[in-house]
């Protein structure tokens, strides 16, 4: 691309520079809002860019409007991981840090390493993907009622009570509208049937994979499927002395993570391949946290492979786990 463009993202801003093909730099900051992504559209026509390669780090959910505005209209879009762009400027010795520095870094990362463009999810996808992540958000909120209720004073009781009613059946809403959308879409309903053959996957959990994973596939192993999770592990040795435990990396989707748990222990206490897993690394000497994380990372790699393979969960194939 001759253009390239660096996205430093806010919650509230975008602090956007563009390095044109003469080497020279336009900076800009618009709102983080479908008005500001307008004029940032309307200022890249003013300057003559037709066609850019847009760079920005997934910083929360904040990033997904505009990288779905600038995919919609025909730019290419990477997003990174922003330890990524920390090592890339630590490389580089840069001293200062504000966001212009920030977005004019960025636009040197995608110039230095291009890195592999964006697949924006479909319409169904992201729709899927927020009603998951306000079901989550719901469910946290009801746990902080139900602990108030345990210590809160008889004035404040019936109030609690009022918004745990609401908040029932406010999931009780959002989940059927998780089916609907999987329902809707013959993609995701197949995919969803899939994993469903998964044993330990309920409802919830395959609800959160199709949100992630769902529609054309964007890995091409399981080994990145697990590596977006951060639950690929990470090991710390360095000559002689150093020897550090293996962990998790958690450098991943934790909300991923979190749907993984409770399916996981599921699976290593109900399930025949998930028992034969468990005591496999039992006899091995592998302590129980260590068990579990292996479970997760194995249950992502089956169903990942089920997805990709478009055939049901074989237990055949899982028999020595």
């Amino acid at each position: 691309m001759a253009h390239i463009l660096g996205i430093d993202v806010a919650k509230a801003k975008l602090d956007v520079a563009v390095c044109r093909p003469d080497g020279k730099w336009r900076n800009k900051v618009v709102e983080n809002t479908p008005a500001g992504f307008s004029v940032l559209g309307e200022w890249l026509v003013q300057h003559g860019v037709e066609s850019v390669h847009a760079c920005l780090e997934a910083t929360g959910t904040y990033w997904e409007a505009v990288a779905e505005f600038l995919v919609d209209a025909g730019h290419t879009v990477s997003v990174v991981n922003p330890a990524q762009i920390k090592a890339f400027g630590g490389a580089g010795l840069v001293r200062s840090k504000t966001d212009r520095i920030d977005a004019r870094l960025i636009a040197d990362f995608c110039a230095a390493q291009c890195p592999p463009p964006w697949q924006a999810p479909p319409a169904s996808v992201r729709t899927l993907r927020a009603l998951v992540s306000r079901r989550e958000a719901l469910d946290g909120m009801r746990t902080q009622e139900r602990n108030r209720l345990l210590v809160s004073e008889a004035a404040v009781q019936a109030g609690i009570e009022a918004h745990l009613a609401h908040l029932e059946q406010a999931i009780k809403d959002i989940d059927a509208a998780i089916r609907q959308t999987i329902d809707d879409d013959p993609g995701l309903r197949g995919q969803g049937e899939l994993l469903v053959s998964i044993p330990g996957l309920g409802d919830r959990t395959v609800a959160a994979l199709l949100a992630y994973y769902g529609g054309p596939l964007r890995f091409e192993s399981a080994k990145q499927a697990v590596a977006f999770a951060g639950l690929d592990p990470r090991q710390h040795q360095s000559g002689s002395s150093v020897r550090g435990k293996p962990r998790l990396s958690k450098v991943g989707h934790a909300r991923l993570r979190k749907a993984l748990y409770m399916p996981a222990m599921v699976a290593t206490t109900r399930t025949a391949w998930g028992r034969a897993l468990k005591q496999r690394l039992a006899a091995a000497g592998k302590p129980p946290m260590l068990i579990l994380g292996a479970m997760m990372r194995k249950l992502l790699c089956v169903a990942y492979g089920v997805l990709r393979s478009g055939r049901p969960f074989d237990p055949t194939l899982h028999q020595l786990a």
